[in-house]
């Protein structure tokens, strides 16, 4: 293989615009799926040209010792089950925190081990051993792995297949559609969100908290509308450090009160909405 056709995006996946997609129906005639995506993560206090970073590691334990709570409230409230990008450190430093989700019946994707460390640059030994361990982690809380989201949305050129080969189904690194879609691999790309999402929206520069509810529910209002013509797929990222502080929860409150007065919106965990992508794809 050349070094052109290695870097070519379209040898993963096929281009198709979406005004050429195949009609999608979500179940129960709902015009766009819903899923909300709450970024699990354990940073390491040792790691970076400040370390001990204080600053930063304590920010993130602000989540997951307080913010992740109400997140959960807040979501159990509305009746949706999270998607959880899970950082698999998690479960060794935080498992109350996983206790609850696996009560809550909270689908676990996996987010690699710690978002100190990224992808990009890994060795396909070290990136193979870092998926299998976040897909042991996953199976030790009883499900199996099945999402992906790279930490930072950093592949390497090997991660893809390596995906495929543990079994996972459907990657949220390529924000690319607002549809599913099935690359070359078999592996299915799911819409996650980098506009809705509030690590990049929250940090300097910092958008208002009524402003990330308008983007939320214009967002909402377009897909819905579209979403009459062919179903849609809306993702909403969060992180409990951030949307979890006291004032912003109840911001995601009032937005899934908008979105769910909707009469025809699936809230649906990751693996649902492939599943009933799939079960209609065309067999071509």
């Amino acid at each position: 293989m050349t070094q052109e056709q290695e870097t070519d995006p379209f040898r993963l996946f096929p281009y198709q615009a979406i005004v050429d997609r195949p009609p999608v129906k979500w179940p129960n005639g709902a015009r766009v799926a819903v899923w909300v995506i709450p970024n699990v993560e354990h940073f390491h206090i040792e790691i970076g040209n400040a370390a001990p970073d204080i600053r930063n590691h304590s920010r993130r334990d602000y989540g997951n010792r307080v913010g992740v709570w109400r997140i959960m409230e807040v979501l159990t409230r509305h009746g949706v089950r999270g998607t959880v990008a899970l950082n698999a450190e998690v479960g060794r430093f935080y498992p109350r925190i996983m206790e609850e989700m696996t009560r809550l019946k909270w689908e676990l994707m996996g987010h690699g081990l710690t978002n100190s460390v990224l992808l990009a640059g890994l060795s396909k030994e070290r990136e193979t051993a870092v998926i299998a361990e976040t897909g042991a982690v996953i199976k030790q809380w009883g499900q199996k792995m099945r999402g992906w989201l790279g930490p930072g949305l950093t592949e390497t050129w090997h991660t893809l297949d390596l995906l495929r080969e543990h079994g996972v189904d459907y990657v949220c690194d390529w924000v690319n559609d607002d549809l599913p879609y099935r690359m070359n691999n078999g592996l299915y790309s799911i819409p996650y969100s980098i506009e809705l999402n509030d690590m990049p929206l929250f940090n300097n520069p910092s958008i208002g908290i009524d402003e990330f509810y308008r983007r939320i529910c214009e967002t909402f209002e377009v897909l819905y509308e579209e979403g009459a013509r062919n179903g849609r797929v809306m993702a909403i990222a969060l992180h409990p450090f951030l949307i979890g502080a006291p004032h912003r929860i109840r911001t995601l409150d009032r937005a899934l009160s908008y979105i769910a007065a909707h009469g025809s919106v699936w809230f649906a965990t990751g693996s649902e909405i492939i599943d009933a992508y799939r079960a209609q794809e065309p067999s071509s």
